[in-house]
């Protein structure tokens, strides 16, 4: 496939009196884009999170697809400003640590800010914009996705969304009903912290409440099967699910060509 310029950014976004630090990825081209927020691991908007930024900017442009322009805030800029982590066994506790920090009225307020701020831009096509997260944000974008501008969610081996919530609460899967866009979820065979049960009842209460939605499990691939940063990156699978990524934002973010 062939690649195309793309442009970015670190950049401030306001939400009341935070400043979010987020990396931005956009075609150097001239035109309107949909846009996708993407939300980190536990690890900050590392280099695994720049990347997938920076190949949604890339795909949007040449391939026509609809994922134009990409937006990834930093979750942690309450507690740990600037933090980005490899993958570590000091890495996944520091990560862990300022993960159990977070608050789901936090992030959803973050996400919201997110939005209001791809909207000011003058590349951005307003009513197109979607959500995909990794790990920690996998999860973050299932309860994101609850937002109403939201139109589309691809969540990636998300634990704790059938018995937790960030913060502590009801766990977030009870917020289900609330989803209003389609919503993709990717989880390896593998992955010993999302076990089968689990993903079953994500998929039980998408069908429950009517979700649109589709649950992809992935033979022999373990947590964090997407990143090419980990030990546990499964190329196979990885490219699959980013297939299908594309095949769900091309569909539902339609690309303006007027």
């Amino acid at each position: 496939m062939t690649s195309t310029e793309i442009r970015t950014t670190q950049v401030k976004v306001p939400n009341s009196n935070l400043q979010i630090d987020a990396y931005l990825a956009e075609p150097a081209k001239e035109g309107k884009f949909p846009a996708v927020i993407v939300i980190q691991e536990i690890f900050g908007v590392n280099i695994h999170i720049r990347e997938v930024a920076e190949k949604f900017a890339k795909e949007g442009y040449v391939a026509m697809s609809t994922t134009g322009c990409a937006y990834a805030p930093a979750l942690y800029q309450r507690t740990a400003p600037g933090f980005e982590a490899k993958y570590t066994p000091e890495d996944i506790q520091r990560g862990r640590s300022y993960k159990e920090q977070t608050t789901a009225e936090e992030i959803l307020s973050d996400i919201q800010a997110a939005i209001i701020y791809l909207r000011t831009l003058s590349n951005v096509q307003k009513d197109a914009i979607g959500l995909i997260g990794f790990c920690f944000g996998g999860h973050v974008v299932y309860l994101a996705a609850t937002l109403p501008d939201i139109k589309v969610t691809a969540s990636f081996y998300g634990g704790g969304i059938t018995n937790s919530t960030p913060g502590g609460g009801e766990p977030t899967i009870t917020l289900t009903s609330k989803i209003k866009a389609p919503i993709y979820a990717f989880f390896g065979s593998e992955d010993q912290g999302i076990p089968l049960e689990h993903t079953e009842q994500i998929e039980a209460e998408l069908k429950k409440h009517q979700i649109p939605h589709k649950i992809f499990r992935y033979e022999g691939a373990g947590h964090g099967f997407f990143c090419n940063h980990r030990a546990s990156y499964n190329p196979e699978a990885a490219a699959d699910a980013w297939q299908q990524v594309l095949e769900l934002f091309q569909k539902n973010l339609q690309l303006q060509t007027a």
